[in-house]
Formats: structure tokens, C-alpha cells, sequence
């Protein structure tokens, strides 16, 4: 699979359809089950207060992999993102209701580089709070 979107075709200030991502406890117990990462501050309400974090909250992974998937999802091709990083900036807080919480993602391309790669700045924000800072990646344009 390639990138579906053209180099030439992007310009700096393109904006990438923003997405919102749901987030609850049973999605925090699958992603537990699939990373190996049963940290109880992300399914123990009793614990994670006992810790001093407002509730349970997500994996910092777990908010990653969400937020990236504006930038696969526009490109195409999940292999075309060649440099990826954030910096953890505040948790998800997923309180014990069927709404949980929502990580709310909006990205943009920010430079054109060489060699048809572009660098893309993403937000990710939930409830009103920016969860992900410095959230960049470097992705591969056909």
C-alpha cells in the first residue's frame, strides 16, 4: 500500500479531517489486554485516586496510537508515517459512565520537506484540555 494523497497536491496549512475518538473503561481493559500494560491507574478508580490522579485515566499509548490515526486515516497507508512523537502533556480522564471520555484530534500540515515527506502537527485535546503536546509526524507522500 502506498500514500493516496500526492505530494504536490498539499500545501502548508492543509487541514486533516479532525476526528473524535470515544474512549471507556471496557476500551482501557481491551488495551490492557493487548499491550500487556495492567497498570491499575488505568482500570482501578480506588487506586488511581490513592495515587492522586482524578480518576482513571488512559494509556499515554493508547492517546498516541488514537491520535495518529487522523494522519493514517488521511494518508492511506499506516507504513507512509515515518517519524511519529508527542509529549504527554495532561491524562484522559475516563471516568466509570457509559461516556466516558473523548479525545478530540485535529492535525495539520505544517512544512513540506524533501524527498515528498511532509511534517504534519497534530492536537489532541479532551475535556477542554490539550492531552498531547508537541504531537508531530513526518509522513512519506506519493
Amino acid at each position: 500500500m502506498t500514500a493516496q494523497i500526492q505530494y504536490a497536491d498539499v500545501e502548508v496549512g492543509t487541514e486533516l479531517p479532525a476526528q473524535s475518538f470515544p474512549v471507556t473503561r471496557a476500551t482501557l481493559v481491551r488495551y490492557a489486554g493487548a499491550s500487556g500494560d495492567f497498570n491499575p491507574i488505568h482500570w482501578n478508580e480506588k487506586f488511581a485516586k490513592e495515587v492522586g490522579l482524578p480518576d482513571v485515566i488512559a494509556h499515554g499509548m493508547f492517546t498516541m496510537a488514537e491520535a495518529i490515526r487522523v494522519v493514517t486515516d488521511w494518508v492511506g497507508d499506516p507504513g507512509a508515517v515515518v517519524e511519529y512523537g508527542v509529549r504527554f502533556t495532561k491524562p484522559v480522564v475516563v471516568p466509570n459512565d457509559d461516556e466516558g471520555a473523548r479525545i478530540d484530534v485535529t492535525a495539520k500540515v505544517a512544512a513540506k520537506l524533501d524527498d515528498n515527506r511532509v511534517r504534519v502537527d497534530l492536537t489532541a485535546m479532551s475535556a477542554g484540555q490539550k492531552v498531547l503536546g508537541m504531537s508531530r509526524a513526518v509522513v512519506q507522500l506519493g
